[in-house]
């Protein structure tokens, strides 16, 4: 009966992973990340996920004749503030995933 024994601490292991991995996707959710473009003139701000939920522009990259550069700079901080917030979603899954072996479902994984 040795085995089982294993099992019981296997499976408190990886209870001790399943809430460790909740508790970082709940600080993931809850992170702010802003990047900006421009020399700051366009700011993009999106949660732990990538999703946007902010954008600052100042009055001075608003040109009505050059729609094209206020567009891409809109991109280009969007794009920014996703790759932060995909790594630092990286730094906080990294650890729990390696206690799953690489667990392959994991974001970003």
């Amino acid at each position: 009966m040795k085995g089982i024994g294993n099992l019981g601490g296997l499976m408190k292991q990886a209870k001790k992973l399943q809430e460790d991995l909740e508790r970082a996707q709940a600080e993931i959710a809850d992170l702010r990340i802003t990047a900006a473009a421009g020399g700051g003139m366009v700011s993009a701000t999106v949660n732990g996920k990538g999703d946007l939920i902010a954008l600052a522009l100042e009055r001075e990259v608003v040109d009505p004749a050059d729609v094209e550069m206020l567009a891409d700079l809109v991109v280009a901080a969007v794009q920014e503030a996703q790759r932060k917030a995909q790594q630092a979603a990286q730094e906080k899954l990294g650890p729990l995933a390696q206690g799953f072996g690489g667990f392959p479902g994991l974001p970003g994984m």
